[in-house]
């Protein structure tokens, strides 16, 4: 069995666990699979011998961001070698450079970003900067991308920043563009980006969802539950029923992953 690197896992504190799931459900109209603590992860990771989560959080305003890293950075400080933390930042909070210096003070390994919850355009000049600064730290960037219902997160907003901004590791959850997929295609094909397989399988179907793995190409895709929306059992089967080469499903459950985050796991 090949290792295995869930890389797109949210986690919240147990105080706020419950409405903070409950909240992202109601974002998106639909029920959560499960809660989104810490433990919920691994016992949910556990059943279907995953390696490794990358784990994250969202500020929806700028106060939230620094105990919100250090919540993340606790969380991988406890499970050690089980637990990879990327920090958060907001658009209007002021210095994101340094908060990104404590990031890595902290051991975080990357950035997520949801352009429709902090209500920001992707390709917004103001986020020049921020993206300069995560491409000279090293820091890659988890990018929520698409949603039908909104235009802050559009892949073409996405294929902006990667022209003006070649130097930028990005992941493009959701095939880059969650419920527009195929515009993710129209804009992303070419462009140099990696794209996760989260959320995007109960949408698409796994015809279609194979289709879009072989498009990209396997070296740009790296596996993803989207937890606690996704099931790592569920997704797992899923993901082995393409029935795809040994090579390219090594690439997409560990190898990539690795290979962005400089590790081994």
């Amino acid at each position: 069995m090949s290792k295995i690197i869930d890389f797109h896992a949210h986690i919240y504190p147990q105080k706020i666990v419950e409405k903070a799931t409950e909240s992202v459900g109601n974002f998106y109209g639909i029920s959560m699979g499960h809660d989104g603590s810490v433990e919920t992860l691994l016992k949910s990771g556990e059943k279907a011998s995953v390696d490794a989560y990358v784990v994250h959080s969202v500020a929806t305003v700028p106060h939230q961001v620094e105990s919100i890293n250090n919540f993340i950075a606790q969380s991988c400080t406890e499970h050690p070698g089980k637990l990879i933390g990327f920090g958060t930042l907001h658009p209007e909070m002021e210095n994101p450079e340094m908060e990104m210096d404590r990031c890595i003070s902290l051991g975080l390994r990357g950035i997520k970003l949801h352009p429709d919850f902090q209500k920001f355009n992707m390709d917004d000049p103001k986020m020049g900067p921020v993206y300069r600064a995560a491409a000279q730290k090293g820091l890659p960037i988890l990018m929520h991308c698409g949603d039908y219902r909104y235009d802050y997160s559009h892949p073409r907003r996405l294929a902006a920043v990667l022209d003006n901004f070649p130097e930028l590791t990005i992941i493009a959850a959701h095939f880059g563009g969650w419920s527009v997929f195929d515009l993710a295609v129209e804009y992303l094909l070419h462009r140099n980006c990696y794209l996760d397989t989260s959320s995007a399988i109960f949408m698409l179907g796994r015809q279609r969802t194979k289709e879009l793995i072989q498009l990209y190409g396997a070296d740009r895709i790296l596996w993803g539950t989207d937890f606690p929306m996704g099931d790592h059992t569920d997704e797992l089967e899923a993901f082995q029923s393409f029935g795809l080469s040994k090579e390219d499903a090594e690439k997409i459950l560990y190898k990539n992953a690795e290979k962005i985050l400089q590790i081994s796991v």
